[in-house]
């Protein structure tokens, strides 16, 4: 049954790393300050560097490229996970609410305990992700609260929960940004929006933890997300603890969905758009769609970054990007599902 899109699964893999290793050049050489392969290369191996090509490589664009790299490897896992859970394609953890409790969670953060909005100190880029985690969680928990229903957890109405769960954070979120100093306030508007502009190597180890910690456990667990394509009665009756598979999947994606927030601010639409390019590429099983997920992630992530800092004379938030890409891929899949 799988068998012709499985063959394809090597080589998805590899024309997937060669597009992203194509990319990360384009991004290393391309800006507002160009550089050539050779420059690039003899920075990187450390071959008589310059001292301004050290400088735009390792403070600038390659942290930046790698913080892209990681959110985009994040969010497309959760939203295949998010997909899998709910058993719904238009599922993602942007539009169910995670990504914006996630975000309220860092606000509160910002708002009570910083004083300002962007900084390098290491105690609050590593606090940062558990406020985002509390936030993510409490999204979780009331949209589950809410769509729970005779013992069951009602598919439908956690999805249209979920919306309504997202709104209420995005306005707690923008409640508390006007609240802010202006220069705080600008700052934390661009970041809410999806921004990795001030990407430092603090950042990169206060995000690397949660994937190291949670990628396995849901890698572990493609089989389970393969029988929740199932009718909730006949997962059941294979003798599935179906709520506490459940859960532990949905805790493990949100905190991916909030250490990412936490660095990159709300980047919308991965989530959704990386587990559709996954299964049309190599399978509908999940230990073929996650890292192929993941792989997609990395890729749209890297390419919206390399669009919003290069397109335009001023720097365009990645998550506007990556809304351009998602709005009418999701306008699509919605199209698709009428007919």
């Amino acid at each position: 049954m799988f068998k012709p899109k499985l063959n394809r699964f090597p080589a998805v893999l590899l024309t997937g790393v060669l597009l992203i290793l194509a990319v990360i050049y384009i991004s290393l050489t391309n800006g507002s300050f160009d550089m050539t392969l050779g420059d690039t290369i003899n920075t990187l191996l450390r071959i008589h560097p310059d001292p301004d090509n050290t400088t735009v490589i390792f403070e600038y664009r390659l942290p930046r490229i790698v913080i892209a790299l990681l959110i985009g490897f994040g969010l497309g896992i959760a939203g295949a996970v998010v997909q899998g859970v709910t058993r719904n394609g238009l599922a993602d953890p942007g539009i169910l609410g995670i990504s914006a409790g996630a975000g309220a969670g860092i606000v509160i953060f910002i708002f009570f305990f910083q004083t300002s909005v962007i900084t390098d100190e290491w105690y609050s880029v590593f606090v940062r992700p558990l406020f985002g985690w509390f936030g993510g969680l409490a999204a979780a928990g009331l949209i589950t609260l809410f769509s729970w229903k005779r013992g069951m957890l009602d598919i439908q109405r956690f999805i249209l929960i979920g919306v309504a769960i997202s709104a209420g954070f995005s306005a707690i979120s923008m409640y508390l940004s006007l609240k802010m100093d202006p220069d705080d306030f600008q700052k934390a508007t661009i970041w809410v929006h999806g921004s990795i502009y001030h990407a430092t190597w603090v950042y990169i180890a206060a995000v690397l933890p949660w994937l190291v910690c949670l990628t396995p456990v849901i890698l572990l667990k493609h089989g389970m997300l393969d029988l929740f394509q199932l009718e909730d009665i006949s997962v059941k009756g294979l003798g599935v603890e179906l709520n506490r598979q459940r859960l532990v999947l949905l805790l493990c994606s949100v905190g991916l969905v909030s250490a990412c927030v936490s660095i990159g601010g709300n980047i919308t639409f991965i989530g959704l758009i990386a587990p559709h390019v996954a299964k049309q590429l190599v399978s509908v099983q999940h230990r073929y769609i996650l890292p192929v997920s993941g792989l997609a992630g990395m890729l749209l992530v890297l390419t919206a970054d390399l669009v919003a800092r290069t397109v335009a004379p001023t720097e365009i938030p990645v998550g506007i990007v990556a809304a351009v890409i998602g709005i009418p891929y999701f306008v699509y899949l919605l199209m698709r599902g009428k007919s």
